[in-house]
């Protein structure tokens, strides 16, 4: 299935559950935010980099979703 239609039916799915904008947009920041850190083993700099955000904006976000940074 096509990334696009798997979006569509977790939007969806999503908007029919109640779920808040402001929830979806936290929860896949942050498990976007884990994944990265564990395909870079935890290293900030390069994590940053494959984010396209400062260090200090990662740094900021690791600790309000409370992650680890060894994944």
């Amino acid at each position: 299935m096509p990334l696009r239609e798997q979006l569509e039916r977790l939007i969806d799915d999503m908007v029919t559950r109640g779920v808040r904008y402001d929830d979806a947009q936290r929860e896949f920041e942050k498990r976007f935010i884990q994944h990265v850190l564990a395909r870079t083993d935890g290293n900030l700099c390069k994590a940053a980099d494959a984010l396209g955000m400062h260090r200090n904006t990662l740094s900021r976000k690791i600790s309000e979703y409370r992650l680890r940074r060894s994944a």
